[in-house]
């Protein structure tokens, strides 16, 4: 029986993010869905995650869960049989983001949450297209679930975020690195980066698709998805 896979989303995403990759691969592994939602630094949230995770899990991890499961990779790389790496940054913030972030944490405090998801953040990481304000509408949906406080909790988390690179050396299952090519948040050259610091690993580019490829472009993200999960070098 091969390990769960472990799914970790996005920032203010929760497990709908996944929808169309839980109906693609449950019937490849049993899919474990973790909320980020529990800690106020990315070691307190992979500590989390790592507490409601059984022994050995895949572990697969979208832009700010993507940090999330490096930091898993950096604790516990013993618990992970392989990796997949979603429109992420390995990188810590940057002084001038991380100020950027104060007047965002602000609004959401003042009940603008919707505002500063709609008009700041989530249309400039998607790509052009007819899917756009659909993909949009259902982050709002999950933003509004989630709230203002898990809003803050995680912005706080991202300002305070390690620089991942080195562990990323060190990592030795099969990782799949995959991105959208319009993904002006975590762009390609980032991801080709990544692939390079990481033993073995491989490089996908989603076409057509953004910051978002697995609401985007579904069926080409699970493609990807499923050869990763059916990569002979190790079938754990």
């Amino acid at each position: 029986m091969p390990a769960p896979l472990v799914m970790l989303p996005g920032m203010m995403c929760d497990a709908r993010l996944f929808a169309a990759q839980t109906n693609a691969l449950s019937s490849m592994r049993t899919l474990v869905h973790v909320p980020l939602t529990r800690g106020r630094t990315m070691t307190e949230l992979a500590e989390s995650v790592l507490l409601e995770t059984p022994p050995e899990f895949a572990l697969l991890g979208l832009s700010m869960g993507g940090i999330v499961a490096m930091e898993v990779m950096r604790l516990a790389p013993e618990r992970v049989t392989r990796l997949a790496l979603l429109d992420t940054n390995p990188l810590a913030e940057t002084p001038e983001t991380a100020t950027l972030r104060e007047p965002q944490i602000v609004a959401a405090r003042a009940g603008r949450l919707e505002e500063v998801m709609r008009d700041e953040m989530k249309p400039r990481y998607l790509a052009p297209g007819p899917k756009q304000s659909y993909v949009l509408d259902q982050v709002m949906v999950m933003a509004r679930a989630l709230g203002p406080d898990v809003f803050v909790r995680q912005s706080r988390a991202l300002q305070k975020r390690i620089d991942q690179t080195e562990p990323l050396k060190k990592i030795t299952v099969p990782t799949l690195v995959l991105c959208g090519e319009h993904d002006t948040l975590c762009d390609v050259r980032r991801h080709e980066f990544m692939r390079s610091l990481i033993p073995g690993a491989s490089l996908e580019v989603v076409a057509g698709a953004g910051h978002l490829p697995v609401m985007e472009r579904p069926e080409a993200t699970n493609g990807a998805l499923e050869r990763w999960l059916t990569d002979t070098l190790l079938l754990k």
